[in-house]
């Protein structure tokens, strides 16, 4: 509990320091807020400590170069009687250029010992900076190239899947069609099937005979069909006795039974025509 409490402490003194002036906005104390500000307020003084040692170690760098600047200029002075101050604007800016190559190379001093690596250690950087932006070039043109090809196939994937959804939407109103006819074909089959059956037994009220159904006539028809099939080979049987020389009078009894056979199923097949006529 005390540990929270020295906790809720140094968070509050750390957001006082962080808005100063300004108010704290409003924020729910719990455990959970709590730990997690005072590790952001723990990072924060971490981050303040490092910069501060940034900022003393800079200071006292600078001090150094300024010190030593100025053991070089005392000694400049003495030893050749020179002084930046006598420079002439030319030489000034000169001197300038010299001190600013010097600071963007990076060099310890303004030696031509200094300049001549960073100057090759530049040049090296350059051949490297443009091999590499030559070999960016060629994978950026590949890139284009792949880039270009799959806009392409996108395209035509969208045009294909256009085509199929009008394909898509012409099959389902063909296939809606074809449902609304179903049912409505449906509808009719049981409309009729209802008629039939009513039909049938109002005639069976009045005393039709159940041979006249619809089952039993379809049944005729068949008879009849398989009948007549029955009837060509005899015709064809009889048109042979037909062409028979020898033996007149056997091949006469022999038609005549023919005939006879064939007009009896003649008279039979001519009933059933007359009942499903009826």
């Amino acid at each position: 509990m005390e540990a929270r409490e020295e906790k809720e402490s140094q968070v509050a003194e750390w957001l006082k320091k962080i808005f100063g002036d300004h108010p704290i906005p409003q924020y729910e104390v719990n455990s959970r807020t709590t730990e997690i500000l005072y590790h952001l307020a723990e990072r924060n003084r971490d981050r303040d400590r490092d910069a501060c040692l940034v900022i003393e170690d800079l200071k006292q760098k600078a001090n150094e170069y300024e010190s030593e600047a100025k053991h070089l200029q005392d000694l400049l002075v003495e030893s050749v009687n020179f002084s930046p101050a006598n420079l002439s604007s030319t030489g000034s800016m000169y001197l300038n250029a010299l001190v600013d190559s010097a600071m963007a190379l990076e060099t310890k001093d303004t030696s031509l010992a200094s300049f001549i690596p960073a100057v090759n250690d530049l040049t090296s950087d350059l051949f490297r900076t443009k091999s590499k932006s030559e070999e960016l070039q060629l994978q950026l043109g590949k890139l284009e190239k792949n880039l270009t090809a799959t806009l392409v196939l996108e395209k035509c994937l969208r045009e294909d899947l256009k085509k199929a959804e009008l394909h898509l939407s012409a099959e389902k109103a063909k296939v809606d069609s074809r449902l609304q006819n179903m049912d409505f074909l449906k509808a009719k089959a049981e409309e009729f099937r209802f008629g039939i059956r009513a039909a049938e037994e109002q005639l069976s009220a009045r005393g039709m005979d159940a041979s006249l159904s619809h089952q039993s006539l379809v049944a005729l028809s068949e008879k009849l069909a398989e009948l007549k099939q029955q009837t060509i080979p005899l015709k064809r049987k009889l048109e042979s006795y037909l062409d028979l020389m020898p033996n007149p009078s056997l091949a006469q009894v022999k038609i005549e039974e023919a005939k006879r056979e064939l007009d009896t199923i003649e008279t039979e097949l001519s009933k059933k025509v007359d009942m499903m006529e009826l």
